[in-house]
Order: structure tokens, then sequence, then C-alpha cells
């Protein structure tokens, strides 16, 4: 399989990107599809708001349109999924957001789903785009850890406030299994889902098992 799948980190952040490469490393095999995680170096540090969210539009449509030769398939690793229908306008291969996907397989793993935010201001957006998705019913909860992208470089920091807010969404809203909402949090998944106790779904790696299915399935 000579195309690539790219992962791409609408911010400019390439410890987020390194993250990201990381959690998807298992899902590489030798006969492909190869898969490139690139940060966008024209993003904000993180996208926190949804100015930030829009802003990143462009850019990466760009970026997409350079790529759109050597793609099999593109995977927006934003829990915001910024330019995802625009961008499936534009290429003609497929394009998965990680906000869906890790919404989607959790419905395949638990009655009421629970998503861990950054901020509390992140929460008001994902409620907008779990109401267009139509799976607001089976929403238990969305609660912030109250960091920002860049502070989730303190790992003991970030993994005890990842652990209070899922068991809050677990003990008190009645979750059944968690959504991580920040690509920055994905080296957590495996350690979150044994504290918790619950399915854990790390959106980014849902997002590329859906490209790397689509990608192999193509011609079949």
């Amino acid at each position: 399989m000579g195309r690539t799948i790219y992962v791409i980190n609408p911010n400019s952040s390439e410890t987020v990107t390194r993250g990201i490469d990381a959690a998807i490393a298992p899902l590489r095999s030798a006969d492909g599809p190869k898969i490139a995680c690139l940060a966008l170096s024209e993003g904000p540090p993180g996208i926190q708001s949804q100015r930030d969210v829009d802003g990143v539009v462009a850019p990466l449509l760009r970026k997409a349109t350079e790529l759109e030769d050597h793609a099999a398939a593109f995977v927006i690793a934003c829990f915001s999924d910024p330019g995802l229908h625009a961008l499936r306008e534009q290429s003609r291969r497929p394009v998965l957001g990680i906000a869906e996907c890790g919404v989607l397989t959790a419905l395949t793993l638990g009655q009421r789903f629970g998503v861990i935010a950054i901020l509390p201001t992140s929460i008001p957006r994902h409620l907008r785009y779990f109401g267009a998705m139509g799976v607001t019913q089976r929403l238990a909860g969305d609660l912030a850890i109250g960091l920002g992208v860049a502070e989730l470089a303190d790992d003991e920091r970030t993994f005890g406030r990842m652990v209070q807010v899922g068991q809050a969404l677990r003990d008190t809203h009645g979750a059944d299994v968690l959504v991580m909402g920040c690509a920055g949090m994905a080296r957590f998944r495996a350690s979150l889902e044994q504290a918790v106790g619950v399915p854990v779904v790390e959106p980014t790696q849902a997002a590329v098992v859906m490209a790397v299915g689509r990608v192999r399935l193509q011609g079949t």
C-alpha cells in the first residue's frame, strides 16, 4: 500500500504530536497502510476556544491539499473536528475526525459515555457537536480537568485530575465508558482505564482504527 494515512494535529505542539504518534504505534503494520503524524505549524499551541477551532480550518485545508495525491485517508486529530466537513468536500479520500470516531466507538462499549474535557470552556463546544451528532441521550456527562493543552505536559498532575474526573463521571453521572476529550491525553489511556475500571476510548486511536479499516477494504 503506497499511500499514507495522514494524522493531522491542527495545533503546532510537537509534544502533542509525538504523543499521538506513540498512541497509534500499535496500529502500524508491515503491510500498511503507512501512518504519518504531523503538526500544523500555522496552528496555535493548543486549540482551546471556538476561535482557535475556526482559525485552523483554512491552513488545515491547505495542508491537506498538499498531501492529497499521497494520501490514503486523513484523520483530524483535534476533539473539535475542525474543518471535518469542509475537508470531506475537498478531498477524494476518507476523512475522519477524532471526536466523531471517539464517540461512535464509545457507543459500542457502553450505554452512557462520559467525556473528560480539558477546560470548562471546551464543554459548550462539545455539547453543540454531540447535539449535531444526535447522541446527547447517550451522554452521561462532560467534565473538565481544568488544565490547558500546555499544562498537560505535567504527567502526575494531569493523570491525577483525569482519574478524579473519570471517577466522578462513573459514580455521579453514571458513565460506563469514558472518552478522552483532547488528543494531548493520549498517553494516559491504558493507565486511566485501569484506575477507573471502565473502558476508556482514546479518540485518535479510534479514528485511525477506522481509517485503516477503510483503506484496507478499498478495492476488495
